[in-house]
């Protein structure tokens, strides 16, 4: 990262990437509403954060506010989704290929172990791998916004690719 964004505010940093940020959020919510109430609730965090504290790479953290509150609007989404009450009996509705709560819970435990996996990675190398998966963005591409060879991009990748390596065994199939 260049010493001009060190220096500039925390928000002119998520204003000038809202959308690469925007399309981080998308990739997780997939839906425009959601994207934009992540985007705005985000804005608002980062706006809160700039007076309380200095962030040394703010613009990974603008990310991570990102991919966080996406990730907690997700959450939302499920925990309102299992709450909600209608007037239809469920034992009456067939649903075609509905997984089963128990397989959902095993995928979200899968999934809560990658992110474990991955948040004990360096920073680095988990927006290398996010970029890479989440945003389909190239090795080149990738190098060029971090500022480093497509050597060391690589190597950033394989190591949080191994990190989530070791949670296929909770996948299965």
């Amino acid at each position: 990262m260049s010493s001009s964004i060190l220096e500039r505010p925390l928000s002119e940093v998520f204003v000038s990437n809202r959308a690469q940020l925007r399309r981080i959020a998308q990739s997780i919510v997939r839906t425009v509403e959601q994207t934009d109430e992540v985007m705005q609730d985000a804005f608002l965090k980062i706006v809160d954060i700039a007076f309380d504290r200095e962030v040394r790479q703010p613009f990974f953290y603008c990310c991570q506010v990102v991919r966080n509150l996406a990730l907690d609007c997700c959450r939302r989404r499920t925990v309102e989704g299992n709450h909600r009450n209608f007037d239809v009996d469920v034992d009456l509705v067939d649903v075609p290929g509905a997984p089963s709560p128990h397989k959902v819970l095993h995928e979200r435990q899968a999934l809560d172990a990658i992110d474990r996996a991955l948040d004990r990675l360096p920073a680095k190398t988990r927006f290398a791998f996010e970029l890479y998966r989440l945003e389909g963005l190239t090795q080149r591409e990738i190098a060029q916004r971090l500022g480093c060879s497509l050597g060391q991009v690589n190597g950033l990748i394989a190591d949080a690719a191994r990190a989530v390596e070791s949670c296929r065994h909770l996948l299965g199939d």
